[in-house]
């Protein structure tokens, strides 16, 4: 039976660090008001002119081709997941596409917020189990910045900048690659995590923008329970479904929203410490792009047959989990 496998992985983060103290400059806050609250202590921010999310896409696309010795013109599909396209139109994944030579690949965005990097894995299983596609990159791709208030201390300190970057391709090796999924969508939670206008529904003006409303709001007690309750339950869910205990899991990958979210799902879940993966202190939340960033930071520890749950939850409210075997 065919089936789908991560068989390589890149990302990138820009150079420039904002850090807490850098923040306390700019709004009333501190490190250790941010550390204790969200455990974040330093972000990555993207400060080329004129470069947006496709920037930080290409340079992660061409990583990965780089390791993985794959050739731009035999991919033939990128998904993209951002937030932050480098405009409304056309598709950041054709743009990313072009500026890495990707002559023979369709390209598209998915919009699912943090939870767009599963989003898009799961899409390319799907083409790649039905046997339509035989390589097909997942790229998410996260200026952060772009859409973050400087004068809020409540959202300020959270986001970064990022990109990453897996090839998917067939398999037919059982018990190996991705193995389950399952997602979930509650339209209730809209007014609840927002960018208010820039949409049709309230297209930009003067007005639009006096109002700062063209920046991540966020009510963070009301997503915090949802984000917190939902992680969990969407995780045990798939390990149940897939005869896993806690003992049998190598490593939870949960987004990296916020440290006091991660170590709340992973509490109640059982998973102790060190089978958390965790970079959040280091740069943020990068939203799509946290996950393989993530991952790819720790790849090196990483070993064959390791058994991986992924969770996310972000604005929608969308959310998820995943249970790979990784076969790198």
């Amino acid at each position: 039976m065919l089936n789908a496998r991560i068989s390589g992985i890149a990302s990138y983060v820009p150079d420039d660090i904002l850090d807490n103290d850098m923040l306390s400059k700019m709004v009333d806050t501190n490190d250790e008001w941010i550390t204790t609250r969200v455990g974040i202590k330093t972000r990555h921010i993207l400060k080329k002119e004129g470069a947006g999310s496709s920037y930080m896409g290409a340079i992660a696309v061409n990583r990965l081709l780089e390791s993985t010795g794959a050739k731009a013109d035999e991919i033939d599909l990128i998904i993209c997941a951002t937030s932050n396209p480098d405009y409304r139109f056309p598709s950041t994944g054709s743009i990313i596409a072009h500026d890495c030579g990707l002559t023979n690949a369709y390209a598209y965005d998915i919009q699912a917020a943090c939870a767009g990097f599963l989003v898009s894995l799961q899409d390319a299983t799907a083409y790649i189990r039905s046997g339509m596609y035989k390589k097909v990159i997942v790229v998410a791709a996260e200026m952060m910045s772009s859409m973050t208030n400087y004068n809020d201390r409540t959202t300020c300190p959270l986001f970064g900048d990022a990109a990453a970057a897996v090839l998917v391709e067939p398999t037919t090796q059982e018990g190996v690659g991705v193995i389950d999924g399952e997602f979930h969508v509650n339209g209730e939670g809209l007014p609840h995590l927002i960018m208010k206008a820039g949409g049709s529904v309230l297209p930009a003006s003067h007005e639009t923008v006096d109002a700062s409303e063209h920046f991540v709001y966020q009510e963070g007690r009301h997503v915090y329970k949802h984000a917190v309750t939902d992680m969990l339950e969407s995780s045990l869910s798939v390990m149940q479904r897939n005869g896993l205990t806690v003992d049998d899991v190598d490593y939870l990958i949960p987004h990296q929203a916020n440290l006091r979210i991660i170590e709340a799902v992973s509490d109640r879940a059982k998973f102790p410490a060190e089978k958390v993966l965790v970079n959040i202190q280091k740069y943020g939340n990068t939203s799509a792009a946290s996950i393989p960033l993530c991952i790819d930071e720790h790849k090196n520890q990483l070993k064959k047959g390791d058994k991986l749950i992924l969770t996310a939850f972000g604005a929608g409210f969308t959310w998820g989990a995943m249970y790979i075997v990784w076969d790198i």
